[in-house]
């Protein structure tokens, strides 16, 4: 029929991108490409924000897609997208960590801090909907940064040891130990802040059901 193309190249215009292709359209001027690839990853890059540093959780999401934009980091051979980011997410965030607290001397040992520490009490209670949750928030501001960053990307976005290990450029071996480390850690703390043996149970008794519901009330803008 006139003017009807191939059903074939209809389906190939409207094939699905991925973050190579639309990353590399972006940084030739393809502004939609931007906001797809923008919507496809805003949400965990927000979320990996907003738990540490809340008020500028949405500032620091901007300045690592834009960082992307301006080619400011590569793939590496077999990298995903999504390490990539997270690789940007994670220099930003000790950044602004160390230029926040310059001053007091703790600039060169960020990762050895806790968000706690250093952003000092901030009102988790704000972003959880539960008891359960702002007692698992508390908790996990509470371990070394690098040791928060790490249990986050393993539990809640589901990264392999590998990727983590490229994120916090650390050995795979020593990941290992820190999961297993912050696991027992995070246990500790949260048996240390709760304020009832009945919340503390019901944290613990379904540990795995809170993480995901404080995953998901973390991702809203």
């Amino acid at each position: 029929m006139v003017g009807r193309a191939p059903v074939s190249r209809l389906r190939y215009d409207r094939r699905v991108r991925d973050d190579h292709e639309l990353l590399s359209a972006w940084r030739s001027g393809d502004a939609a490409a931007g906001r797809e690839l923008f919507g496809r990853h805003f949400s965990p890059i927000f979320r990996f924000f907003r738990n540490k540093v809340d008020d500028a959780a949405e500032d620091l999401t901007q300045q690592t897609f834009l960082s992307c934009l301006h080619g400011q980091a590569n793939f590496r051979g077999d990298a995903s997208f999504r390490t990539l980011i997270f690789v940007i997410a994670r220099r930003r965030l000790y950044d602004h960590l160390r230029e926040r607290h310059r001053a007091g001397g703790l600039a060169e040992e960020i990762d050895e801090a806790s968000i706690a520490d250093l952003q000092g009490p901030t009102p988790t209670g704000a972003l959880a909907a539960e008891q359960e949750q702002t007692l698992l928030l508390r908790a996990l501001r509470r371990l070394p940064v690098d040791m928060q960053v790490a249990v986050e990307l393993f539990y809640w976005e589901e990264l392999s040891i590998p990727e983590i290990a490229e994120i916090l450029e650390t050995p795979t071996g020593t990941i290992k130990r820190r999961l297993q480390r912050a696991r027992q850690l995070l246990d500790a703390l949260m048996r240390e802040l709760a304020e009832s043996q009945a919340l503390l149970e019901s944290a613990l008794g379904d540990l795995d059901g809170w993480a995901k519901g404080l995953r998901a009330q973390l991702s809203r803008a």
